[in-house]
């Protein structure tokens, strides 16, 4: 059989696989527990902290889609980055770069502050202060390519192999690209990550989290920690998150469009200082973004001129961005990197990565491209009166 296409997984994940009364759509198994056999004789499933069937096929479906071994399902994006951190002692390094989302700072800063590991924050753009911090032999790295808000990219492949070098793990957020438009585990990684919060599920109506593993035998690890410290996902929550999956190929393509025209556009308005988009040929990552993506994504961060003040004004004069936390629905939203989605990072930290006040990201939707193109303009001209 040949290779079936990304869309083909997507659209027919757990199609025709309910043997007991033949669904064409995958059941929903909402059961806390489930009969053994006998005495000491266990089935597929027997509790569903540890193992449940509308979990187990999201998490197949997901791993299928990224091209790795193992899926495991999270409560939340958070608990599948707690997940992985559950790999490192207290002697060992973890690299983060210093532009990762907020809430992954928070707890990266804040484990290492109660000396579960030692903790390393460095540009990875910046050669030779990731040399410097490889030399200390880490154990994991983690690398957010594009990273939030900023929109940087990293060459996956040439930090990878660099980690790999010094004996390294590296594991890769990829919940701003999605499977569809970047494979972090054909670029080398070992561990990739989503909160399938966003595009995954991508109707901004679960929280959720999943990540797949190149190796089986390091997945079954993650595995056993995931049900040890109890952060699984629940079935229901599996169910939602494995039917927005299913349209995840349409849905990517219609932001894709709208996002493409929507920086244009902001690149050419003069009440914008700075575009943050990787599909924009000036982008200091257009070239490493051309390599490893498939496209340049939907989510895209600008600078307003007139600081804090004109960017209050934008936000009030918007009808059709929603001024909200999250991304990846199929409605648009814009947000203000530093005092939502990174308010758990301190300001000189966020000054050092980029974050300023006058920085807005834009999750951009599936609406009509026109009309997100015309509120954009109206507010824009509206936050410079």
């Amino acid at each position: 059989m040949t290779k079936k296409s990304m869309a083909t997984i997507a659209a027919r994940a757990g199609i025709n696989s309910d043997k007991q009364h033949v669904g064409v759509v995958p059941a929903i198994h909402l059961s806390s527990t489930y009969a053994l056999k006998g005495f000491n004789e266990k089935r597929d499933y027997d509790y569903s902290r540890t193992g449940n069937p509308t979990r187990s096929t999201f998490a197949g479906a997901v791993a299928e889609l990224e091209e790795g071994t193992k899926g495991i399902v999270t409560s939340t994006g958070m608990a599948a980055v707690h997940l992985i951190c559950q790999l490192l002692t207290t002697d060992d390094l973890l690299v983060v770069p210093h532009d990762c989302y907020g809430g992954s700072y928070r707890l990266f800063t804040h484990l290492a502050k109660k000396g579960n590991f030692k903790l390393i924050i460095v540009d990875q753009n910046d050669d030779a202060a990731l040399a410097e911090a490889f030399a200390q032999k880490p154990k994991l790295v983690l690398i957010e390519s594009p990273s939030n808000p900023l929109l940087r990219i990293v060459d996956i492949e040439k930090v990878t192999k660099a980690a790999h070098e010094v004996g390294a793990l590296v594991a890769v957020d990829n919940t701003f690209m999605s499977p569809l438009l970047q494979k972090p585990l054909l670029l080398g990684a070992d561990i990739v990550f989503h909160s399938t919060t966003k595009y995954i599920n991508g109707h901004s109506d679960v929280v959720g989290g999943v990540l797949v593993t190149k190796d089986e035998v390091l997945g079954d690890e993650l595995a056993w920690w995931a049900n040890c410290i109890g952060i699984t996902g629940s079935p229901f929550d599996s169910y939602l998150a494995l039917r927005g999956l299913k349209t995840l190929p349409v849905r990517m393509r219609q932001h894709q469009i709208n996002a493409d025209k929507i920086a244009n556009f902001l690149n050419e308005n003069d009440a914008v200082e700075a575009v943050y988009y990787p599909g924009l040929a000036d982008h200091p990552g257009y070239e490493i973004a051309k390599k490893q993506q498939v496209s340049a994504g939907a989510m895209m961060s600008f600078e307003v001129k007139g600081g804090v003040e004109a960017v209050k004004k934008l936000f009030e004069s918007l009808n059709m961005f929603t001024l909200a936390q999250s991304l990846g629905g199929v409605e648009s939203l814009i947000s203000h990197p530093s005092t939502m989605t990174h308010a758990g990072m301190e300001i000189s930290a966020q000054l050092e990565a980029g974050i300023t006040q006058s920085l807005v990201r834009l999750s951009v939707g599936i609406e009509y491209v026109d009309d997100l193109i015309e509120d954009l303009k109206q507010g824009l001209l509206a936050c410079q009166k």
